[in-house]
């Protein structure tokens, strides 16, 4: 007889929480031989020094592997650190203190281990509207409360954050912490300007409110600098983490996080108690990559395609869609965000479009209240401008044709 018959009778009463989101069932589609898809967030990789890569992977193994291959330190290797403080210089963090820095297996750990540091089940964690889909996951499964505080084109809206502020203050919730992400926002490619940045981080300094700011895109704007992260200014009140997904790779795993000194060693054992350390190997080809290629010649290549395609995924949207259908147009990043007029919901309509042979993101993925949504997610980066451009040829009729039924 099996054991395991019926999966509830051993589930912890967290993981029958844990639900499969939208955006997985977009990539299960998007496995169907013959779509474009619009929906994954993956950068180009056609620009890196992969036969130098290539070199250098094979030195760390065959002279170094006693040490690559090997258990590390908890926080990160001495070297990533380092470099993870050379990639902040360049995102507006000149001043970061490696020895406050902890390596994580990517930015979602660093959320996780966040989540698992501050929160209470039960505690609140503010959060953009929309937001990213992988850290709404990390709070469900932490038993953390997402509360979606308003947004608009540019991000943040800070009075509508100081009124959410209050309003959960006055129902006696605690605040674990403001989740946020002002640069290029997954899913909707907002950049909050350097005055609400400011703005943002008063109101939650004297509302006694933690930030967790996350920048995996602000070193990928278009014509135009970083705007400094909140934690350039504001260092004592923010967690601040980043990625070498974006800029280098995602399957090397790594990221990290920048805690204010009094959070620095609680972040960094919660993290070792969670997975030990970020791979050794995947630091030191990381480090190496910082250190020994051209990153930041590498960043400003991909940047320069990502407009690339960025522009001919607008200019066609602008031919093929329903005036009554806006976006944003985006300033940087991966993701291109689409409203259609209120009562619309693209959750049914991703079936649709599957049919058609394109597959995008319903915006309900990204909201943590379960209700229609009007809007949807395009993801430019890791399709080439003519695809980009049928993909869209594809997907307007569906988009179109919600139109008519409301």
């Amino acid at each position: 007889m099996t054991l395991v018959q019926n999966p509830s009778t051993f589930l912890s009463d967290r993981a029958r929480g844990v639900r499969q989101s939208a955006v997985r069932d977009v990539f299960d589609l998007a496995m169907t031989p013959g779509l474009i898809s619009l929906a994954g967030g993956n950068p180009w990789l056609d620009d890196l020094p992969l036969y130098e890569l290539g070199q250098i992977a094979q030195e760390l193994v065959a002279q170094q592997g006693q040490v690559s291959l090997q258990y590390g330190t908890g926080q990160g290797t001495p070297e990533m650190r380092q470099a993870a403080c050379t990639v902040m210089a360049a995102d507006g963090i000149p001043d970061a203190d490696p020895d406050l820095v902890t390596i994580t297996p990517g930015s979602q750990a660093g959320i996780d281990t966040a989540a698992r540091m501050l929160g209470n089940p039960g505690d609140v964690v503010v959060v953009e509207d929309p937001s990213f889909v992988g850290a709404l996951n990390t709070f469900n499964t932490w038993e953390l409360d997402a509360v979606a505080t308003p947004t608009d084109e540019h991000g943040l809206i800070p009075e509508g954050l100081r009124e959410t502020l209050q309003r959960l203050r006055r129902e006696g919730r605690r605040i674990a912490f403001l989740y946020t992400i002002p640069s290029f926002a997954n899913p909707s490619g907002a950049l909050l300007p350097a005055d609400r940045r400011d703005e943002v981080a008063q109101i939650c300094r004297e509302a006694g409110v933690l930030i967790v700011e996350d920048n995996p895109y602000g070193q990928l704007a278009f014509g135009a600098d970083p705007v400094p992260p909140i934690a350039a200014k504001h260092r004592d009140q923010v967690i601040y983490l980043s990625t070498m997904s974006k800029i280098f790779s995602p399957g090397v795993r790594v990221g990290w996080a920048l805690c204010p000194p009094a959070l620095q060693r609680a972040f960094y054992l919660s993290a070792e108690s969670a997975y030990i350390h970020a791979s050794i190997l995947s630091q030191m080809l990381a480090t190496a990559f910082v250190t020994h290629c051209d990153w930041t010649g590498h960043v400003q290549r991909a940047t320069a395609e990502y407009q690339v395609r960025a522009d001919a995924l607008v200019d066609q949207l602008r031919q093929e869609l329903d005036p009554a259908i806006t976006f944003i147009q985006p300033q940087g990043g991966f993701f291109l965000w689409g409203t259609l007029p209120q009562g619309a919901d693209t959750l049914p309509l991703m079936h649709e479009a599957a049919e058609q042979g394109v597959v995008f993101v319903p915006g309900g993925a990204f909201s943590p209240d379960d209700v229609p949504h009007p809007t949807f997610r395009l993801a430019y980066s890791f399709v080439p401008g003519e695809q980009l451009r049928e993909g869209v040829r594809r997907l307007a009729p569906v988009l179109n044709g919600a139109l008519n039924r409301l």
